[in-house]
């Protein structure tokens, strides 16, 4: 920690807190995130999840970068050296009472869903979505905190406890662990819905309540869904009251068509029928952005590299990344 001159603590959580502080030698600003849990070993601290999903994710504009790890061997102290950003997504809408531009929430949604569709595409799921791990800095969006992440293909049920009660999608609820990436898709749509509106979603004051909180809006899912949770559901009775649920175009009548109807698709009570961050990507709501974003990329390919095919590709499974053999590498 001599290398870094403290300057202000940032916030503090379960696990760490965070401490603003900057570089002695350039003089560059970060957040340094100090673990409460002492490690053992270099080879303990390599192996966390939260490291090897930063390193695998990196460099990509829409992850929060991981400057350096900083571990002492005979105290067993770690701290991890990120970028500093401006603030996190529920300081930008805190307090606000004049709703945000469509232009800029689409651009946040966009880069949102983009490092969602980059972390899923290599492997990882984040399992914590929500304003407080979305930072930004000059309109420009990371995501940040994965210290929950797990591997796509890592086995079923997942034990302990995940995710904030709020952003916690209906199978994280209803089942004992049996959940997979589409959890964070349903958290993108929670934080969505509170970009637009300036307020949360689903605010529940205990599990059941966060249930009927979901039903009061989205209505009770057909009996055959239902069916589905209970085949790894045993601490919960899912017998609900029949509700019609009164959606969520009342609730932010300023909001478009197209914004409402991705809206929806995030937000898909089964996690069969949810979005996709790659389907997400090509929806109508991001038309816009996305022609954009190609038009830059073909003015930027010279003949040279489009002889050669520059467009980004997954990583090969061979190093962990990619749809197919993704997540391999993760420690389960």
């Amino acid at each position: 920690m001599h290398k870094y001159r403290l300057i202000a603590k940032k916030g503090e959580g379960t696990f760490s807190e965070v401490l603003k502080a900057q570089c002695v030698k350039n003089g560059k600003m970060t957040a340094i995130k100090c673990m409460k849990s002492q490690f053992e070993s270099e080879e303990q601290v390599n192996n966390l999840r939260e490291i090897q999903a930063l390193r695998r994710l990196s460099p990509h504009p829409g992850i929060i970068k991981l400057v350096e790890v900083l571990y002492e061997q005979p105290t067993g102290r770690l701290a991890l050296v990120f970028e500093l950003m401006d603030m996190n997504i529920y300081e930008l809408i805190r307090g606000r009472r004049q709703y945000l531009p469509e232009a800029r929430v689409k651009s946040y949604m966009y880069q949102l869903i983009k490092a969602m569709d980059h972390m899923h595409r290599n492997g990882i799921f984040h399992r914590d979505i929500k304003p407080e791990n979305i930072l930004i800095a000059d309109d420009t969006l990371k995501l940040a905190d994965f210290g929950s992440c797990r591997g796509i293909y890592s086995k079923q049920p997942y034990t302990e406890y995940i995710s904030t009660r709020w952003y916690r999608a209906p199978e994280c609820l209803l089942t004992d662990g049996y959940y997979n990436y589409k959890m964070d898709l349903w958290g993108v749509g929670c934080v969505f819905f509170e970009i637009v509106s300036l307020y949360p979603l689903f605010p529940g004051t205990n599990e059941l309540d966060q249930i009927h909180k979901i039903h009061n809006i989205l209505g009770t899912p057909p009996p055959e869904v239902l069916e589905k949770f209970k085949k790894h559901a045993t601490h919960m009775e899912l017998n609900f009251p029949v509700k019609e649920g009164s959606g969520m175009s009342k609730l932010i009548t300023h909001a478009s068509d197209d914004c409402v109807d991705l809206l929806h698709k995030l937000l898909a009570y089964n996690p069969e029928d949810r979005l996709s961050a790659r389907q997400a990507m090509r929806h109508a709501y991001l038309k816009e952005l996305r022609e954009m974003e190609k038009k830059a990329k073909r003015e930027l390919i010279t003949p040279k590299d489009a002889a050669h095919g520059s467009d980004e590709k997954p990583r090969k499974a061979r190093d962990g990344g990619g749809e197919e053999g993704a997540g391999r590498g993760l420690p389960t």
